[in-house]
């Protein structure tokens, strides 16, 4: 099973995330790569993250763990660590590339509610993404699901925060399962990226 692994990274000693990025590409990227880890993407924030914070997303089969103790030997924080299984999406586990707004949208759920909240995803994705310039990247789980309260990640890209605007008024046929899907979550959070490309 391909497993995701998220890492949310903080560098207190600085006000700003060039330094992180520098670590990561130079030397963390290496590390989990010879871990057979590879690097799914680095996130920015654009809303919702610190100037001196980044989402780093890896994939592969071991667990955060040994990453995250990387992070904290290179004098940087981790706020938050997730392994994270594909539901519905990705079919395809491959490293992310194209440039635009990554939008984290963090739900809050029952894990019990997890396949009707992607099957509920999956089919207002039909019309949602045909509307506007937008593509689902991934909607994740929990790896671990054995407490009745979990989150889920969904992750879409959009061509940029116009777009993003645009979609918060889709067609009826998806809003209407997008409020059976929010009835199903007790709360969300979204947070907008960008990839860094180089």
């Amino acid at each position: 099973m391909t497993v995701y692994h998220l890492l949310q990274i903080k560098d207190s000693n600085s006000n700003n995330i060039q330094n992180t990025i520098s670590k990561i590409q130079d030397l963390l990227i290496p590390i989990a790569a010879a871990e057979d880890q590879v690097s799914y993407g680095v996130f920015t924030g654009v809303f919702g993250l610190a100037t001196n914070e980044l989402y780093w997303m890896t994939l592969g089969n071991d667990d955060t763990r040994s990453l995250a103790n990387s992070v904290k030997e290179l004098d940087l924080q981790v706020q938050l660590t997730l392994d994270l299984v594909p539901t519905v999406r990705p079919t395809e586990h491959n490293p992310r590339s194209k440039a635009g707004l990554y939008v984290f949208r963090w739900l809050d759920i029952l894990n019990k509610d997890v396949d009707a909240i992607a099957s509920l995803s999956e089919t207002a994705w039909i019309s949602f993404e045909g509307d506007f310039d937008s593509q689902i990247q991934g909607l994740f789980a929990l790896q671990d699901r054995q407490d009745d309260k979990g989150k889920m990640l969904l992750l879409t890209w959009y061509k940029n925060l116009t777009v993003w605007q645009d979609s918060r008024t889709p067609s009826d046929a998806a809003m209407t399962l997008f409020k059976k899907r929010h009835a199903l979550t007790i709360e969300a959070l979204p947070i907008a990226t960008r990839l860094l490309t180089k």
